[in-house]
């Protein structure tokens, strides 16, 4: 290990112009701690949460961004097996404690990263460090909600809301595997040419169609879906009760646009439907998703690898939602 590194470093909150290449002393082990060297790092929304600040989780400056990483373990501190030096490895991003990597405390925009042994998921070599690292955030929560939550079934109907960013199209995925009928919402043509090509069966572009729910009442002969997956908050709910058949159940993991929504609740006690929510991933999660990545079940959706001079430019791209699926930085 050289005794800097290269980072992409906050200082203070804004638009993509505070993320800045910089150079910082390579990190320590503390006991019970590996130092990992980053392979690839996926980008998240809440990348671009962290950057502009949130009025809620204030962030401690400098800030390296970066939840999502894969790598390979290059030193341990005492009190960690030895024979973790070498492995590959993806990273649970949630801390022992709390908190998440890239929001309370660094992230993955960097060449290494000192982290807690609890947080080391062993990968196998026919898994890339690109697919592993869109794995933990945007899989792991999708896999969480949909299966482990929603306990979605073969042959059900199930509405999908932002199906083009990186939850949403991995709720694509593993709604096709489990052998859903899939109605995927999104805001161009291009994204729901995209989204046929993993599985989707309707595709609702909602520029076109603001009421969207009125194309899913008519798909669906007036019959709505069994499951919606609603992450994005704001004035979706009532379209997306209104989407549903009797008795069943929205899902949601998050708020991307508004966490203030409002409901009707004449569509809660005449339908029966159910709100679920689910909170993010565990580690069990994550393997499980590692392990469809091995046997060929599933392939993370990679729309973009960029070198890490190049992270502002990945974070912008979600930032103004002209991506699909996720992007990589490569340190």
């Amino acid at each position: 290990m050289t005794p800097t590194m290269k980072v992409v470093a906050l200082r203070q909150h804004g638009g993509t112009e505070q993320l800045k290449l910089e150079e910082w002393p390579t990190p320590h082990v503390q006991p019970h701690e590996a130092l990992v060297e980053v392979k690839a790092c996926g980008l998240n929304y809440m990348d671009v949460f962290v950057m502009h600040g949130m009025p809620d989780l204030p962030t401690e400056m400098p800030r390296i961004p970066g939840g999502d990483i894969a790598g390979i373990v290059r030193e341990v501190g005492s009190g960690v097996p030895a024979e973790w030096v070498g492995k590959r490895v993806v990273l649970f991003p949630r801390f022992p404690k709390g908190g998440v990597l890239g929001e309370h405390a660094n992230g993955g925009l960097c060449q290494y990263l000192a982290v807690d042994e609890a947080q080391l998921i062993e990968i196998p070599d026919n898994v890339s460090f690109e697919d592993a690292a869109a794995l933990p955030i945007a899989y792991g929560t999708s896999h969480r909600m949909l299966f482990t939550r929603g306990n979605i079934k073969p042959g059900e109907k199930i509405l999908i809301l932002g199906a083009s960013g990186g939850v949403g199209v991995s709720c694509v995925q593993f709604a096709k595997m489990a052998g859903a009928e899939v109605f995927a919402c999104t805001s161009s043509e291009e994204k729901g040419r995209k989204l046929r090509e993993l599985g989707a069966d309707h595709i609702i572009n909602y520029v076109d169609n603001p009421e969207f729910s009125r194309a899913v009442w008519t798909a669906t002969e007036k019959k709505g879906v069994d499951v919606a997956v609603n992450f994005t908050g704001g004035d979706t709910w009532i379209q997306t009760q209104r989407s549903m058949a009797n008795r069943g159940r929205i899902l949601t993991c998050g708020s991307t646009v508004d966490h203030l929504c409002q409901i009707d609740v004449r569509f809660l006690w005449f339908r029966e439907t159910d709100i679920i929510g689910s909170r993010a991933y565990l580690p069990e999660d994550i393997k499980a998703c590692v392990a469809y990545v091995a046997s060929g079940e599933l392939k993370p959706v990679v729309e973009t690898v960029l070198p890490l001079d190049r992270a502002a430019e990945g974070i912008g791209l979600l930032e103004s939602r002209r991506i699909f699926g996720k992007v990589i930085i490569k340190p």
